[in-house]
């Protein structure tokens, strides 16, 4: 603003210095030596000189005095400022010291009594939650660690479930290889000790006692095997095969006729079976087992 205004002052000072010259031209023309002066130039009189400059130091003193003025109302405006900032933080920290001053007033009405009863509340409380948390989590890890006991326990019996099958497979294994009678009732009764009132080992004993001549012992095995699975058609037929060694033919028909039943192949094992022999004679027992002629294909 202070060069704008210096500028429009030179400018109206050149405005007059080229009016008044033009003035005198106009009135130097008449006269003949006015044309080798307007060669040369406008010439400025002293006094119009004196008046310019006059005017120059004037201005620019009053330009000085308004930038002065300038730069005083500038830093007023920035020392206001700044005071009504140093006010405002005086007041913020003030009002925050009463406000502190004030809660400590009260707490001090209160008393310490009340503070100490709620720091008691929040430890019972805190020892409340922790002891209900406690027992729950004591429940959890209770069941969890009877879970995984029966789970163990699971998976104990079933590892030793396999060994006993995988045992017991051995031992069916080396019984159907023996030629000895006696020796297979020995690997029957340890099938039996893994694994009690087994119908198929109680079954293929009664079979070996047979073949031994102990009929009342076959007999007794074949009633175990049937208290059991009273539809066992292996065991029906070892106790038809004990009752005709015994001579109880009617006993004997009877539980080959359920045998038979059951399954149709020991009908033909009936045919060849030496324990059958008395019976072989009979109407009945042909009937039931039929002739060995039916058996064969025509041609």
């Amino acid at each position: 603003m202070f060069k704008r205004c210096l500028k429009a002052g030179i400018w109206v000072l050149l405005m007059a210095v080229g009016a008044g010259a033009g003035a005198q031209q106009e009135t130097d023309d008449s006269r003949p030596e006015a044309q080798s002066e307007i060669e040369r130039g406008p010439v400025i009189s002293q006094f119009r000189e004196n008046w310019i400059l006059g005017e120059l130091r004037s201005l620019r003193q009053d330009m000085m005095e308004y930038r002065n003025d300038m730069n005083r109302i500038v830093t007023d405006r920035e020392l206001e400022v700044a005071d009504k900032a140093m006010g405002y933080a005086t007041n913020t920290v003030t009002y925050f010291f009463y406000l502190i001053a004030g809660a400590a007033s009260i707490l001090a009405l209160v008393g310490w009594s009340t503070i100490r009863d709620l720091k008691d509340n929040i430890r019972v409380y805190a020892e409340k939650e922790m002891s209900r948390l406690t027992v729950e989590y004591e429940s959890r890890l209770a069941d969890l660690e009877q879970e995984l006991r029966r789970k163990s326990r699971t998976i104990t019996e079933n590892q030793e479930e396999i060994e006993r099958t995988n045992e017991i497979h051995s031992l069916w294994l080396k019984a159907t290889k023996e030629t000895s009678y006696k020796e297979k009732i020995e690997l029957y009764d340890r099938i039996l000790e893994l694994r009690p009132d087994d119908p198929e080992a109680l079954a293929w004993k009664a079979d070996a006692a047979l073949e031994l001549g102990e009929q009342r012992w076959a007999l007794s095995l074949c009633d175990r095997v049937l208290e059991v699975d009273e539809d066992n058609a292996h065991a029906l037929y070892q106790r038809a095969c004990a009752w005709a060694g015994l001579g109880e033919t009617e006993n004997a028909l009877r539980d080959l006729r359920q045998a038979v039943a059951i399954s149709e192949a020991l009908r033909q094992h009936a045919r060849a079976e030496e324990m059958f022999v008395p019976l072989r004679e009979m109407e009945r027992f042909q009937e039931l087992v039929g002739r060995a002629e039916d058996d064969e294909t025509p041609l």
